[in-house]
């Protein structure tokens, strides 16, 4: 059975490269982190959740909060992206759960290599 991962970003065009990038993984996309949430509760369960910072309604950094305080999400390794480059936000992210971390824009050969290493 193909990994499967969640990818949660406002941005449909940096969502679909990502997706080319990921052909190898059975990719289901969410522009927000409420309709994944949604997704989620149905009983879905991916084996890593990829998910942009800044997005509307709820940003990453609370996505990261909700599912790392939900027993039957806290185990899903998380991969944060985001083109804001800080110490300090870094911190906190792994703080709250965060498995790890990469900026935009980034190399899709590291990003498969991330994804890799959390599976």
């Amino acid at each position: 059975m193909d990994k499967s991962i969640l990818l949660v970003d406002d941005k449909y065009e940096i969502a679909r490269i990502i997706m080319l990038y990921l052909s190898g993984y059975k990719v289901i996309y969410y522009e927000n982190p409420t309709k994944a949430i949604n997704w989620l509760q149905e009983g879905n369960i991916p084996d890593v959740i990829i998910s942009d910072l800044n997005m509307p309604e709820m940003n990453g950094e609370d996505f990261v909060e909700y599912l790392k305080s939900n027993d039957k999400y806290c185990n899903i390794p998380i991969l944060i992206m985001t083109s804001i480059e800080s110490d300090s936000t870094r911190k906190r992210l792994f703080e709250k759960g965060a498995n790890d971390f990469i900026l935009k824009p980034f190399n899709p050969e590291e990003l498969k290599t991330r994804i890799k290493v959390l599976l």
